[in-house]
């Protein structure tokens, strides 16, 4: 299972961290990506982790803004979200697959499990 959280209202500029937690599974085996979803618009990938070699990768459009991070003690992926823009306003979502990546994992159709989704909305 995973479970998103840690959404809300900022404003532009402002910063927001959002939480994964997992549970079921090795933690340590899954990669872990972060997913957004705004109105009318595809679920684009934005950020991944792959917990057994601490890989990441993230989107262009939010490179240098946003980190994803891991807490194994807590089987939790964090993605810490410096600058926010009005254009990252969507709904976040969670998502975990049994991988040990070595490129980006950046594409829906690639991952197994998912959680719900945490609403961000920066406002301008």
């Amino acid at each position: 299972q995973l479970q998103a959280c840690g959404g809300g209202l900022v404003q532009a500029g402002g910063s927001l961290r959002l939480s994964c937690a997992t549970s079921g599974f090795t933690f340590r085996d899954y990669t872990i990506g972060w997913f957004r979803q705004a109105p009318g618009k595809e679920r684009e990938g934005v950020a991944c982790l792959g917990n057994f070699n601490q890989n990441i990768y993230y989107a262009d459009s939010v490179k240098g803004r946003f980190t994803i991070s891991s807490d194994d003690a807590k089987n939790t992926v964090y993605l810490e979200m410096n600058g926010l823009k009005p254009e990252d306003t969507a709904v976040y979502y969670c998502a975990a697959v049994l991988a040990i990546i070595v490129g980006p994992l950046l594409y829906e159709h690639e991952y197994d499990y998912w959680g719900q989704g945490t609403q961000v909305t920066v406002s301008s």
